[in-house]
């Protein structure tokens, strides 16, 4: 059932019938009916891999060293990634501090002798 909401009011709809599927008349056809319903529910649940998901949640050592995993992974990606777009902004501003823009130029220049101090107190 739809839920429309005209001039402030709820308005419950029944769903259009399909015209494709008729009304089960007879036991057999509401037998056939409520079997490809239940069909279509079936590969619905097989296509979301609940069953997965529900014995992962059934193992949870399992779980936590997945997540573990996944955490790790992701911290490191993003750790590459980080330091890659910092040394992209570091090159870029030494490129425009080279150039002696009037104003800009000297706190480009500024900021990157700032990263190189830091850069070189910090060795590890």
């Amino acid at each position: 059932m739809k839920r429309r909401i005209k001039n402030g009011k709820t308005k419950i709809e029944s769903p259009p019938e399909d015209p494709q599927m008729p009304i089960p008349q007879t036991p057999e056809e509401q037998m056939s009916a409520i079997y490809r319903l239940t069909l279509s529910w079936t590969r619905q649940l097989e296509r979301s891999r609940i069953a997965e998901y529900t014995e992962l949640l059934n193992r949870p050592w399992r779980l936590i060293w997945l997540n573990l995993l996944s955490g790790t992974a992701r911290g490191v990606g993003i750790a590459i990634g980080f330091t890659f777009f910092a040394a992209t902004i570091i090159y870029v501003l030494q490129v425009l501090g080279a150039l002696n823009l009037p104003i800009i130029g000297d706190y480009i220049a500024d900021i990157v002798r700032i990263v190189q101090r830091q850069l070189e107190l910090n060795t590890y």
